[in-house]
C-alpha cells in the first residue's frame, strides 16, 4: 500500500457513519450500488457491501431483497445509533458504575445541566 493511499483510508467508524448518512438522505430502501455512487471517491462495491453487511449485524440497518440485490433502510436516527454505542461500551465494563462516573465527569457544563435536565423528567415520567 502506497504511502498516499495510507493518508487517505478511513477508519471503519467513519465509512459506516457516511454510509448511514447517505442511507438517510435515500428516504426509503436504497442499494448498495447506489450508496456507492453517493459516497463518490474510490470506494469499491465490495466496500460498500462489506459496511452494509457489518451494519446490519450490528443492528443499525435492515434489507430486503430488490431483485438480485439488496436494498438497505437504516434503523435508527444518528442519536438512537450514538446511544446504542455507549451502551455496548457501558455493557462491557466489569463496573458500570465506574463507568458511568467516569463518562459524568468528562461532561461540559452544559451537557450536564441538560442530563440532570432530562434525568429529572425522567423521575417525574415515573411517579
Amino acid at each position: 500500500m502506497t504511502a498516499d493511499r495510507r493518508r487517505c483510508r478511513r477508519g471503519q467508524g467513519e465509512l459506516e457513519a457516511q454510509v448511514l448518512s447517505v442511507l438517510r438522505e435515500a428516504g426509503g430502501p436504497a442499494t448498495a450500488g447506489w450508496v456507492q455512487e453517493r459516497l463518490g471517491g474510490d470506494l469499491a462495491y465490495t466496500t460498500v457491501v462489506t459496511i452494509l453487511t457489518r451494519l446490519l449485524a450490528k443492528g443499525a440497518v435492515t434489507r430486503e431483497r430488490a431483485g438480485r440485490s439488496f436494498a438497505w433502510t437504516p434503523v435508527s436516527d444518528e442519536a438512537d445509533l450514538a446511544a446504542r454505542k455507549m451502551r455496548k461500551v457501558l455493557d462491557a465494563g466489569s463496573d458500570r458504575q465506574a463507568v458511568l462516573a467516569s463518562f459524568v465527569t468528562g461532561l461540559g457544563p452544559e451537557d450536564e445541566r441538560l442530563l440532570r435536565e432530562l434525568l429529572g423528567e425522567d423521575l417525574l415520567e415515573d411517579d
